[in-house]
């Protein structure tokens, strides 16, 4: 009874082991790397072309916000 209990958990338990383990590892370790090694250039150039468009962005949202306070000064509290 108990040698089909040990066989039933070693099986899996082998099986994890010699395909499951290895590739999960490899799989981790390369993960890890990609991340330490930082941003491509495309990545990096992206990003710029992001925070460009997030400050412009900025800078038309703070003058529709001007515009609004000169011609509806309530309009802040209506929300």
């Amino acid at each position: 009874m108990e040698e089909g209990i040990v066989a039933l958990v070693t099986a899996p338990l082998i099986i994890f082991l010699i395909f499951v383990a290895p590739i999960w590892l490899i799989l981790h370790y390369r993960s890890k790397k990609q991340v330490n090694q930082g941003l491509t250039t495309e990545e990096y150039a992206s990003l710029q072309e992001l925070a460009d468009k997030a400050e412009k962005m900025s800078d038309r949202i703070k003058t529709l916000e001007a515009i609004l306070d000169s011609e509806a000064p309530e309009w802040r509290n209506r929300a």
